[in-house]
């Protein structure tokens, strides 16, 4: 297990990083591939559990990013919405909201069937611990940036 965070450090700091002339699919890419190595390590999938566990996560991830695309509006200033729009906006985020609660279920709802309920904390778990990661990771880059054109 070590080893594996070790190599995970390695790639992450290896990432040519987050930068704005990267190609977000080839970005998006990478870190799937560092979330599949991270999860299968970590949840101990042997091959042929990984190949049910993979399609069901994935299928997951895609409903969850559309969630969000609808959720993640370009609101410049709220001052400029009328009280209708930002209503029709609370219904839409209670909307998504209400969505996610039930592909969430789904999605544990189909792990039972390929893995225990005790791995399936674990992977609720790891989603929080891979996110956290990444978002320091960024951080760190940015600040690196940042300092190197501020020279």
């Amino acid at each position: 297990m070590k080893k594996l965070i070790v190599l995970l450090l390695i790639i992450f700091t290896s990432l040519p990083g987050f930068s704005q002339e990267e190609d977000n699919d080839a970005r998006h890419e990478r870190i799937k591939a560092l979330k599949v190595a991270y999860f299968t390590q970590e949840l101990n999938l042997d091959e042929k559990t990984a190949e049910k566990f993979w399609p069901i996560y994935n299928r997951y991830e895609k409903e969850r990013r559309e969630l969000h695309k609808r959720e993640h509006i370009d609101l410049q200033n709220v001052e400029c919405i009328s009280e209708n729009e930002a209503e029709d906006l609370i219904n839409e985020f209670l909307s998504v909201e209400s969505e996610e609660y039930k592909i969430k279920k789904e999605l544990f709802k189909d792990l039972k069937q390929i893995i225990s309920a005790k791995d399936i904390i674990k992977l609720h778990k790891l989603e929080d611990e891979f996110h956290k990661k990444l978002i320091k990771e960024y951080r760190s880059k940015r600040e690196r940036n940042d300092a190197n054109s501020s020279e």
